[in-house]
């Protein structure tokens, strides 16, 4: 009986995004919004040590029962953003992660279909990782799923 019962969640919501901008506008005042709401939310921290940071992350996407993903022109210039899309939509398939993305200042086909911004990110990726480098590709497939999610469009408002 005892091995039914599922394992607890540590966090209600992950939010995953990329950027200062980001950070200190958006992010901050969704973050403040939760947590007023009594919504026990993980966004990374300056303070996490360099070598356990990615770690970290990957553990606190696994023990949350919803995920955020802020898509912004930057983000897929980040590998470690694109490890957490990776890993978001891994838990989705595997764990009945509820993944909510918000596409900010940028074009959902732009990330599910690897346009301007994206594009040049994933060529850079591409040209250190290798074309056929299986890391790139399953970041491709993340972002193409998570791109191809109903969410929220934000401009300038």
């Amino acid at each position: 009986m005892a091995s039914s019962l599922k394992p607890k969640k540590i966090y209600d919501v992950f939010l995953s995004f990329r950027g200062a901008e980001l950070r200190l506008n958006f992010i901050s005042h969704l973050y403040q919004a939760l947590i007023q709401n009594g919504i026990h939310t993980f966004w990374d921290s300056e303070e996490l040590k360099k070598g356990d940071q990615i770690s970290m992350l990957m553990e606190a996407i696994k023990e949350s029962c919803i995920a955020v993903i802020v898509f912004s022109q930057d983000y897929a210039s980040s590998e470690w953003c694109l490890e957490e899309v990776a890993k978001i939509m891994e838990c989705k398939e595997q764990r009945n992660l509820t993944v909510l993305p918000v596409f900010y200042k940028v074009d959902p086909k732009e990330v599910r279909e690897g346009r301007e911004s994206y594009r040049r990110a994933l060529d850079k990726h591409e040209s250190k990782f290798g074309k056929d480098s299986d890391k790139v590709k399953r970041w491709k497939e993340a972002l193409f799923n998570a791109g191809s999610l109903s969410g929220w469009h934000l401009n300038d408002e």
